[in-house]
Formats: C-alpha cells, sequence, structure tokens
C-alpha cells in the first residue's frame, strides 16, 4: 500500500501498530464503519464522519484525530472527521500532550475554558481544530455523516442523532479513570494506540 507523508514521528507509531491484535467480535462492529466508508468510495461522494462522545473531551478527539490522520496515511482521500458531544466541555489537556508526544504538533489558538487546538499531522494537510462542542454544533455536518458512539453513554443517552445516515456504535474505555493517577500518561497513550490500531484497521480495508 502507498502510504502518504505524515510527520515521521506519527508514521513510526502508525507502523507500530498491530491490527492483528483486534478480536473477532470487535472487528465485526468496526466492518461496520469499513463498509460505510467503502459505500461512499464507491459513490466517489465524500466521507463524513462524526464521532460523538458524551462531554467531546477525550476519546471523541482521539478518534477524529486519528481517522482524519490514518485516512490520509492509507491514501483514502475525500475524508472529513469531526467530533461532538452530547454537551460541550473542553478537550482535556492530557489528550493534547498525549498527541503531542505521538507525534502531532499542537498549537493552542485561544484561553478560556474552552480553548482551540491546531492538531497537525503533517505539512502539507490542513490541522485538526481541536474544541469541545456539541455534536450538532455549526461546526460539524448536518447531514449525509456516520455518526460513531465512542463511549456507550452517549449512546444510550443519545437515541436520535439528527442527520447521520448510520449510526455505528464503538465504544472505549474512558480514560478519565485515571486521571490524577501515576497511571494516567500511560493510560491515555494506551487508549491513543488502541483507537490508532481500530482506524488503521478501518482504512487498510478500503478499496480505493
Amino acid at each position: 500500500m502507498e502510504h502518504h507523508n505524515v510527520f515521521a514521528g506519527i508514521k513510526e507509531v502508525i507502523q507500530s501498530l498491530d491490527t492483528g491484535s483486534i478480536s473477532t467480535s470487535r472487528k465485526k462492529s468496526l466492518r461496520l464503519l469499513v463498509e460505510y466508508i467503502q459505500s461512499k468510495i464507491n459513490d466517489r461522494c465524500e466521507v463524513r464522519i462524526n464521532f460523538i462522545c458524551t462531554h467531546n473531551t477525550r476519546r471523541s478527539h482521539l478518534a477524529q484525530t486519528w481517522a482524519e490522520t490514518i485516512a490520509a496515511y492509507c491514501g483514502v482521500t475525500r475524508v472529513s472527521c469531526y467530533s461532538g458531544g452530547t454537551e460541550a466541555t473542553a478537550l482535556y489537556l492530557v489528550v493534547a500532550e498525549t498527541l503531542k508526544n505521538q507525534g502531532f504538533k499542537i498549537d493552542q489558538l485561544s484561553e478560556g475554558e474552552n480553548p482551540l487546538y491546531s492538531i497537525k499531522f503533517a505539512e502539507n494537510a490542513h490541522s485538526v481544530i481541536g474544541f469541545s462542542k456539541t455534536y450538532d454544533n455549526d461546526f460539524n455536518p448536518k447531514n449525509n455523516f456516520a455518526a460513531v458512539m465512542t463511549c456507550s453513554q452517549a449512546d444510550t443517552n443519545c437515541p436520535f442523532i439528527a442527520g447521520a445516515e448510520v449510526r455505528i456504535s464503538i465504544p472505549y474505555e474512558d480514560p478519565k479513570t485515571f486521571d490524577n493517577t501515576p497511571q494516567q500518561q500511560e493510560k491515555y497513550a494506551e487508549r491513543s494506540l488502541q483507537i490508532a490500531t481500530e482506524l488503521l484497521y478501518i482504512f487498510s480495508e478500503i478499496n480505493k
């Protein structure tokens, strides 16, 4: 497979991921997203994916950033990734630090309770703009998108996502459990890599 330019540190991380570690049952959930993306590619349509979690603080941002990055790495074009919550809070600082440690260039663009971050994965790619927002925020698509639920709480609390063509549940354990513990850094890195591994599996399955 031809691999496209991402920063060297990120490329190293992606090349270290083992998609063979994903269980068969988990792959069944992931296949639903593979099929959605493939159907859009086949129809030469834009692929829009909105990753949704309760607070749009941790997992949904990791998923949005890695999806955008790995789509580019795998050469799957016309992919736009978004994230949102059932409520808005702030992108958790440790998420930005975790991505920085894994090779991303992070710039904080604004101050305040819900700062804006520029998250860059390649010299010539648009930055992912990270900030907490509700899934139906004007920043996000209104229709023709896949709603990917990255936490079981949002999946339960949000039975209907207006405008979504499909709704796919791919929940992740919340690294928040380890906030302010000695394992915090390790557990955030672990969750980020799990999400990256599953997205690498998804985009590697796409026939362009």
